[in-house]
């Protein structure tokens, strides 16, 4: 800390009160790639559960004449 005149000059580590670890950087990588992981889980899941069974692909309009039924 450094007083010059009236005016108090202090350098950022003194005025945050500590030192930055950068912790959060992790903290925020970890949980943006659970997140991929997790969303892409639910869509692979919920693609595959949705799937016909005879393994034939079914077009638009025969997916909307199964559900109308």
């Amino acid at each position: 800390m450094k007083i010059v005149g009236e005016e108090v000059h202090v350098t950022t580590d003194e005025a945050r009160g500590g030192d930055t670890p950068h912790v959060m950087r992790y903290v925020l990588l970890f949980s943006i790639l659970l997140a991929i992981l997790v969303l892409s889980a639910v869509w692979i899941i919920g693609a595959w559960m949705n799937s016909p069974a005879d393994g034939w692909t079914v077009t638009a309009e025969q997916h909307a004449l199964s559900r109308s039924n």
